[in-house]
């Protein structure tokens, strides 16, 4: 498998890889409001995919599953077990495990397009689908807090943490509100890219320095191909553990900023 070379519009050489590869040229309906660039058309694929994968799943359960089935069931399983109900316990679990479930999932597909074929990139590696899934994450741990506190009680409990001596609010009350206000979801949002960025252009500049070796360097070059060829399928391994990995610290967070929005204390 080897991934598009990066370039700069020249022929021939080594490209290396840049940022400007996650701003691809329009490829449909170019200079209109639904102009479409790659990078928007993987996250269609993926999301519609998916769509498909659980629709399918649904609809063709049984109480004995199959290995499809037991494959969803496992990761469903994984996210309501694993997360949820280790930190929200059992009773709350119930209510958020809907927005856990479809955040992991949504997260870990998108994030496995950067190593699928023909695809070639996360569409979490630019910030725009991060900041729309962590004002999600935000919006619910608000509105979680506020209601089972109401507005008063929720900033009295996120700015005022018990226990402390007052005249240390001066200090702490500031730094409360940078983490709950801002902090949180910020890091959610740059934590998701910048993971996926790294990956991408990772996994590019071993394939493109495969392809320079074997195809366009000189004989005395081509041995060196051989070792980024098997540098490229340990990234590749690699990314897949980081695109799981980044999808269960995301919901693990959330799980985190839900529990303390709606606990009495923290």
């Amino acid at each position: 498998m080897l991934l598009p070379l990066a370039t700069d519009g020249e022929s021939g050489g080594f490209h290396t890889p840049s940022i400007a590869d996650f701003f691809p040229p329009p490829v449909l309906f170019e200079g209109t409001v639904f102009e479409l660039n790659r990078l928007q058309l993987v996250r269609f694929v993926a999301a519609a995919v998916l769509i498909v994968v659980f629709v399918v799943a649904a609809r063709r359960a049984k109480l004995v599953p199959g290995r499809f089935q037991g494959a969803i069931e496992m990761i469903l399983d994984f996210v309501r077990v694993n997360v949820a109900e280790d930190i929200m316990g059992k009773e709350k679990a119930r209510k958020y495990l809907p927005i856990l479930s479809t955040l992991f999932c949504s997260i870990l597909v998108f994030n496995l397009t950067g190593i699928v074929p023909g695809l070639n990139i996360a569409g979490t590696s630019l910030i725009g689908l991060p900041v729309v899934l962590a004002l999600w994450v935000y919006v619910m741990y608000l509105g979680a807090g506020m209601r089972a506190h109401g507005v008063g009680g929720f900033l009295k409990n996120s700015l005022f943490p018990p226990g402390v001596p007052p005249f240390l609010y001066v200090l702490l009350t500031p730094v409360e509100f940078l983490q709950v206000f801002v902090l949180r979801p910020v890091t959610l949002a740059i934590r998701l890219m910048a993971n996926m960025v790294a990956g991408h252009l990772m996994l590019v500049l071993t394939f493109s320095a495969t392809q320079y070796f074997l195809i366009e360097a000189g004989p005395s070059m081509k041995a060196f191909g051989a070792l980024t060829l098997v540098s490229g399928l340990v990234m590749t391994l690699f990314e897949v553990f980081v695109a799981a990995l980044q999808a269960y610290i995301f919901v693990i967070l959330t799980a985190v900023y839900l529990s303390l929005s709606i606990e009495e204390e923290h």
